[in-house]
Protein backbone atom coordinates (compact mmCIF):
# COMPACT_ATOMS: atom_id res chain seq x y z
CA UNK A 1 0.00 0.00 0.00
CA UNK A 2 1.44 3.37 -0.95
CA UNK A 3 2.23 5.90 1.74
CA UNK A 4 -0.14 8.43 0.20
CA UNK A 5 -2.97 5.90 0.34
CA UNK A 6 -2.06 5.18 3.96
CA UNK A 7 -2.21 8.90 4.78
CA UNK A 8 -5.58 9.16 3.09
CA UNK A 9 -6.88 6.19 5.07
CA UNK A 10 -5.63 7.70 8.32
CA UNK A 11 -7.44 10.93 7.51
CA UNK A 12 -10.67 9.10 6.74
CA UNK A 13 -10.51 6.54 9.57
CA UNK A 14 -9.66 8.90 12.39
CA UNK A 15 -12.80 10.46 13.77
CA UNK A 16 -12.71 14.22 13.50
CA UNK A 17 -15.03 15.87 16.04
CA UNK A 18 -18.14 17.09 14.23
CA UNK A 19 -17.46 20.66 15.37
CA UNK A 20 -14.06 20.49 13.64
CA UNK A 21 -15.55 19.53 10.26
CA UNK A 22 -16.15 22.71 8.26
CA UNK A 23 -19.35 23.06 6.32
CA UNK A 24 -17.27 23.36 3.15
CA UNK A 25 -16.13 19.75 3.73
CA UNK A 26 -19.71 18.46 3.71
CA UNK A 27 -20.58 17.42 0.16
CA UNK A 28 -23.17 19.63 -1.44
CA UNK A 29 -25.28 18.80 -4.45
CA UNK A 30 -23.31 19.90 -7.50
CA UNK A 31 -24.99 22.04 -10.09
CA UNK A 32 -25.36 20.22 -13.40
CA UNK A 33 -22.43 20.89 -15.71
CA UNK A 34 -20.68 22.96 -13.06
CA UNK A 35 -17.00 23.59 -13.73
CA UNK A 36 -14.63 22.02 -11.22
CA UNK A 37 -13.46 24.49 -8.59
CA UNK A 38 -10.10 26.15 -9.14
CA UNK A 39 -7.31 24.68 -7.05
CA UNK A 40 -6.87 26.48 -3.74
CA UNK A 41 -3.49 28.12 -3.26
CA UNK A 42 -2.20 27.53 0.21
CA UNK A 43 -0.46 30.29 2.13
CA UNK A 44 3.07 29.65 3.38
CA UNK A 45 1.85 28.77 6.92
CA UNK A 46 -0.76 26.43 5.42
CA UNK A 47 1.87 24.79 3.19
CA UNK A 48 4.09 24.34 6.22
CA UNK A 49 1.26 22.81 8.25
CA UNK A 50 0.49 20.39 5.42
CA UNK A 51 4.16 19.49 4.93
CA UNK A 52 4.70 18.90 8.65
CA UNK A 53 1.47 16.94 8.96
CA UNK A 54 2.66 14.65 6.18
CA UNK A 55 6.18 14.47 7.60
CA UNK A 56 4.97 13.61 11.08
CA UNK A 57 2.59 10.98 9.69
CA UNK A 58 5.47 9.46 7.71
CA UNK A 59 7.71 9.47 10.77
CA UNK A 60 4.96 7.87 12.87
CA UNK A 61 4.56 5.16 10.23
CA UNK A 62 8.30 4.51 10.29
CA UNK A 63 8.15 4.19 14.07
CA UNK A 64 5.19 1.83 13.85
CA UNK A 65 6.91 -0.33 11.24
CA UNK A 66 10.26 -0.19 13.03
CA UNK A 67 12.03 1.00 9.88
CA UNK A 68 14.19 4.08 9.53
CA UNK A 69 12.82 6.24 12.31
CA UNK A 70 15.34 8.42 14.11
CA UNK A 71 15.69 7.12 17.67
CA UNK A 72 15.83 10.72 18.92
CA UNK A 73 12.30 11.45 17.68
CA UNK A 74 9.64 11.30 20.39
CA UNK A 75 6.89 8.69 20.10
CA UNK A 76 4.61 10.11 17.43
CA UNK A 77 1.93 7.43 17.48
CA UNK A 78 -0.83 9.34 19.25
CA UNK A 79 0.39 12.94 19.14
CA UNK A 80 1.37 12.62 15.49
CA UNK A 81 -2.00 11.24 14.47
CA UNK A 82 -3.83 13.95 16.42
CA UNK A 83 -1.61 16.65 14.90
CA UNK A 84 -2.29 15.25 11.42
CA UNK A 85 -6.06 15.16 11.95
CA UNK A 86 -6.29 18.61 13.55
CA UNK A 87 -4.06 20.17 10.92
CA UNK A 88 -6.15 18.73 8.10
CA UNK A 89 -9.37 19.83 9.79
CA UNK A 90 -7.98 23.35 10.23
CA UNK A 91 -6.81 23.47 6.60
CA UNK A 92 -10.23 22.28 5.43
CA UNK A 93 -11.87 24.98 7.53
CA UNK A 94 -9.52 27.74 6.37
CA UNK A 95 -9.52 26.85 2.67
CA UNK A 96 -12.77 25.02 2.02
CA UNK A 97 -10.76 22.14 0.53
CA UNK A 98 -12.00 18.57 0.83
CA UNK A 99 -9.92 15.73 2.26
CA UNK A 100 -9.40 14.50 -1.28
CA UNK A 101 -8.13 17.92 -2.40
CA UNK A 102 -5.76 18.06 0.56
CA UNK A 103 -4.46 14.57 -0.25
CA UNK A 104 -3.80 15.76 -3.81
CA UNK A 105 -1.99 18.80 -2.44
CA UNK A 106 0.01 16.50 -0.14
CA UNK A 107 1.12 14.13 -2.93
CA UNK A 108 4.15 16.23 -3.98
CA UNK A 109 5.12 16.59 -0.31
CA UNK A 110 4.99 12.82 0.16
CA UNK A 111 7.08 12.25 -2.94
CA UNK A 112 9.67 14.81 -1.86
CA UNK A 113 9.88 13.59 1.74
CA UNK A 114 10.48 10.05 0.54
CA UNK A 115 13.67 11.16 -1.24
CA UNK A 116 16.98 10.62 0.53
CA UNK A 117 17.20 12.39 3.87
CA UNK A 118 14.41 14.90 3.21
CA UNK A 119 12.21 13.67 6.05
CA UNK A 120 15.09 13.82 8.51
CA UNK A 121 15.84 17.38 7.40
CA UNK A 122 12.31 18.70 7.99
CA UNK A 123 11.56 16.83 11.21
CA UNK A 124 13.30 19.25 13.63
CA UNK A 125 11.08 22.13 12.44
CA UNK A 126 8.02 19.87 12.34
CA UNK A 127 8.67 18.64 15.89
CA UNK A 128 8.83 22.29 16.99
CA UNK A 129 5.47 22.84 15.29
CA UNK A 130 4.06 19.74 17.01
CA UNK A 131 5.30 20.93 20.41
CA UNK A 132 3.94 24.44 19.81
CA UNK A 133 0.52 22.91 19.03
CA UNK A 134 0.19 21.87 22.67
CA UNK A 135 -0.50 18.22 21.82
Amino acid sequence: MSLLLSLALIAVQVAVPQAAVPQAAVPQAAAPHAAPPAPTRLTMPQQTALRCSVGIAMAAERQRAGTGADPDWPDLTERGREFFVRSLARLMDETGMTREALMQAAAPQVAELQQGEQLEEVMPACLLMLNASGL
